[in-house]
């Protein structure tokens, strides 16, 4: 189970992330959309299904948006109404700042009645008014919580290679009861090893246990994806960036690239004894990039099984819909 793994510091945990439908999407549509997300996803071996909240971060930045922003349904909302006949745990983001302790308190709650695991993420723009801190956030989840349930973060290296300072912010939300750690979508692999390499040394020097780190994969279908992921601040390399740009499927290219990434990444944990697992994340419409996410899943289950880090494929972890 993903709570028992989380605690034990197991490696080779394995996730799968997407994101709600639109808010303008026809109710007859969401539904469809939800029956499809269940056929992909309940024969999956995942440990874990995220559903990110989808936030316009237009303001943190006065480069224009590749793609416009369109409001998706709330992660929770859509997750517990449209897929509850998926027995696999749910991670839900939300952006605490946003809401008050009474709204996030009413979440928790309903998070534990439906056996999600919560991941607080910041607010999408620097000027945001917060109407409740990180820190206050973590500490109502100790208070209800922490005794049935694991709490997630979110990473980011590219962070970590300007301000060399993401190792202490791991270890200040490890202090506020966080245990995993989601990564922002790595293409960049030195990065990702140099924030890892912080970690391990102030860890060692605290006499401190390493959190468990998830790194997030993901596909990049086309030319404008690839600048819609350096908008949001995803950092790619230019020999990276210029061969998806020119090659003649950047799908099956970025499926490689993601792969080879993640066999750096195995390496290197393994070596440096660091809990660790990746999330896969899906959050394109095309059918190409949903099958190319599918792929990635697969070879990097089949990655982790060589590496003794995951077993056969378990039964499917599903309901019965003719019950």
């Amino acid at each position: 189970m993903f709570l028992t793994k989380i605690r034990r510091k197991e490696s080779g945990i394995l996730l799968y992330g997407i994101t709600p439908p639109k808010v303008q999407t026809a109710p007859e549509k969401i539904t469809e959309i939800a029956e499809r997300t269940f056929n992909i996803l309940h024969p999956l071996d995942i440990d874990a299904l995220v559903v990110y909240d989808v936030q316009d971060e237009s303001a943190r930045t006065t480069e224009e948006r590749p793609f416009p922003f369109a409001s998706a349904l709330d992660p929770f909302e859509y997750t517990s109404q449209h897929l509850q006949r998926l027995t696999i745990p749910k991670i839900i983001y939300r952006p605490a700042g946003k809401f008050t302790r009474e709204e996030l308190t009413q979440w928790l709650n309903g998070l534990k009645t439906h056996g999600f695991y919560p991941v607080f993420v910041g607010l999408p723009s620097p000027d945001y008014v917060v109407k409740t801190s990180l820190g206050e956030a973590y500490q109502l989840w100790r208070e209800q919580h922490a005794h049935h349930s694991v709490i997630g973060a979110v990473t980011i290296p590219e962070r970590h290679a300007v301000l060399k300072d993401e190792d202490v912010r791991i270890l200040d939300k490890v202090s506020s009861g966080v245990s995993y750690f989601i990564s922002q979508c790595v293409f960049n692999v030195d990065y990702a090893r140099q924030m890892l390499e912080a970690l391990v040394t102030t860890c060692a020097n605290k006499n401190q246990e390493l959190p468990t780190v998830i790194f997030t994969l993901t596909i990049c279908g086309s030319v404008k994806t690839l600048h819609f992921m350096e908008w949001l601040g995803i950092h790619i390399p230019e020999a990276m960036k210029e061969e998806l740009k020119v090659c003649s499927s950047p799908v099956a290219r970025s499926v490689e690239i993601a792969t080879s990434i993640a066999q750096d990444l195995i390496r290197y944990c393994q070596e440096k004894a660091i809990p660790f697992g990746f999330n896969i994340e899906s959050v394109a419409t095309r059918k190409e990039e949903i099958d190319a996410s599918l792929e990635l899943l697969n070879t990097v289950r089949e990655l982790l099984k060589v590496n003794g880090l995951r077993s056969e494929v378990k039964a499917h972890q599903f309901v019965n819909v003719n019950r």
